[in-house]
């Protein structure tokens, strides 16, 4: 019998990339594997693009994300629904209210249970419910084993409910030629020197004060017309000392704000490094898109990005400034590390793809359903 799930994809209206990205490649997975399960997407009134999902079913829901009485309203709009199980990719599931679906879960990351001091009072609130949600759960995803590791260490999580299915990548993220790249970031955001590139949220796990730091200490070391640094993502929370760190660096730092797929894609392939060294990664879906273009990465030494990168890339403590800022330098000067860091990169990167992700992840359901028959 084939497995009828929905899939809360209430967040693609609220974000574009994270948890959202991981929402849209596992349906875009199950589009390119076929009727493996039948899929509804249960998506919010706010969804600006319903129809970008050929073929998959929706059903319009009407509770924020991340409201206080989500569990309650949004278990009620989905007591109507005729499904085998519920997935909530953002690991919060609704409450049963009574109807006998299983529940699957995707955990990505603990990092508010690792740093809470690098999050708002609310939004902690919010995440602590992982106990509950791991708790009620018949399966439990995790995106890397470093997740799965802080999952058992910091939860009474289940071993045995826990399934690691790494992230994909999506197919445009490719190598391009380098003079239509360099034509393209330079036209589209006045990049014509070579940069160092960082993509992520801006707040403070990211660990951008630091990386701020080895690259003021970089540009000291090689002059005001030495490589930039391009910065690409939304302002979070907790950032508003961010302006003081940039200020003395001036045009050297480019704030390039949120871009598109196409836009993003020319930005791996024109930059020199992708440069992640985050306090703390659940994944770490950047550095793969890096690779998959072709690019060498300077990631942290810490949970899941040494796991996601391998060989691809270098790593570096993110406590230690000089550290980071000597990779950089190391970097900057030897074209023939950055050229096999690349080729590496992008042999690994074939490695994670969302057909896949979307096979195992039906798996899941499957075992999850024979829990609640």
């Amino acid at each position: 019998m084939m497995v009828r799930v929905a899939i809360d994809a209430r967040l693609l209206a609220y974000q574009s990339a994270g948890t959202a990205t991981y929402i849209r490649g596992l349906l875009r997975g199950f589009q390119e594997v076929g009727r493996i399960v039948d899929v509804v997407a249960v998506r919010s009134h706010k969804d600006k693009q319903p129809d970008d999902l050929d073929g998959i079913s929706s059903r319009i829901a009407w509770t924020p994300c991340h409201h206080r009485w989500e569990r309650w309203t949004f278990g009620l709009e989905l007591a109507t629904l005729h499904v085998d199980l519920l997935h909530s990719p953002d690991f919060i599931a609704p409450a049963r209210l009574g109807r006998r679906w299983a529940r699957v879960i995707t955990v990505h990351d603990l990092a508010f249970l690792r740093f809470p001091q690098f999050l708002t009072s609310d939004s902690l609130q919010y995440y602590r419910q992982i106990h509950r949600s791991v708790a009620e759960a018949e399966r439990i995803i995790c995106v890397s084993e470093a997740t799965k590791r802080d999952l058992l260490e910091l939860t009474a999580a289940s071993p045995e409910k826990i399934a690691v299915i790494p992230e994909g990548v999506g197919s445009a993220f490719v190598p391009l030629p380098a003079e239509q790249a360099a034509r393209w970031v330079r036209e589209r955001f006045g990049l014509d020197r070579p940069y160092f590139l960082f993509v992520g949220t801006l707040e403070p796990r990211k660990n951008l004060g630091r990386l701020v730091e080895a690259f003021a200490r970089f540009r000291w070391r090689y002059g005001p017309n030495g490589p930039l640094l391009a910065l690409v993502g939304k302002r979070g929370w907790l950032s508003d000392e961010f302006d003081a760190w940039l200020k003395p660096l001036g045009d050297s730092v480019r704030l390039l704000g949120r871009v598109d797929e196409n836009d993003l894609v020319a930005l791996y392939n024109g930059a020199l490094v992708l440069a992640l060294v985050s306090h703390y990664e659940g994944f770490g879906l950047p550095a793969l898109e890096a690779m998959a273009c072709g690019r060498a990465t300077l990631v942290s030494n810490v949970a899941s990005l040494p796991e996601i990168v391998g060989d691809a890339g270098l790593t570096v403590s993110p406590d230690d400034v000089e550290a980071i800022s000597e990779a950089m330098a190391r970097l900057w000067e030897d074209s023939e590390l950055r050229a096999e860091l690349g080729a590496r990169g992008r042999r690994r990167a074939g490695l994670f793809n969302w057909p896949t992700v979307a096979r195992e992840t039906a798996a899941v359901y499957q075992q999850a359903v024979s829990c609640v028959c």
